[in-house]
């Protein structure tokens, strides 16, 4: 999923497209360490192959996305752009409690965010990154007629 949200910046950075990175352990304990471990551990793990994020891929440290400690982020983001499944998975793979069908389902979760801060799609995490090219091509020819 890393070299797709490369892919995705290297089309559309040019325009102002950023991607925002933020670990999670909360699915299967899959992001253990310390937040100065999370890069070497792309680079070098997973995806591995001396993997380095683009220059406007911004990579944060490692916070709750669900439960009753998630960050205010995800709880505003989850709240604009409800869940897609009713089924979140298996209560031995998920690390935190009050489990709701608008949590996020697993490691790469996708939210699109417009130019003024409202989170607008929401993807799930096995969703590749080539099929939300089409709603950023959206959000920009937004953005691009509302200026003068």
């Amino acid at each position: 999923m890393l070299p797709g949200m490369n892919a995705l910046l290297e089309k559309y950075s040019s325009v102002g497209v950023v991607g925002l990175g933020f670990p999670s352990n909360q699915f299967k304990l899959q992001q253990p360490g310390t937040e100065s471990e999370v890069l070497p551990c792309y680079q070098y793990v997973r995806p591995g192959g001396n993997w380095t994020p683009h220059d406007e891929f911004h990579v944060f440290g490692i916070l709750d996305v669900n439960g009753r400690l998630a960050h205010r982020l995800f709880k505003s983001l989850k709240d604009s752009c409800p869940g897609f499944s009713s089924t979140i998975g298996s209560k031995s793979v998920l690390y935190w409690e009050e489990i709701t069908t608008a949590d996020i389902t697993w490691n790469f979760g996708k939210f699109l965010v417009d130019v003024n801060g409202n989170p607008r799609y929401r993807f799930g995490p096995s969703v590749p990154f080539e099929e939300i090219y089409p709603y950023v091509d959206e959000l920009i020819a937004e953005r691009d007629a509302a200026q003068p």
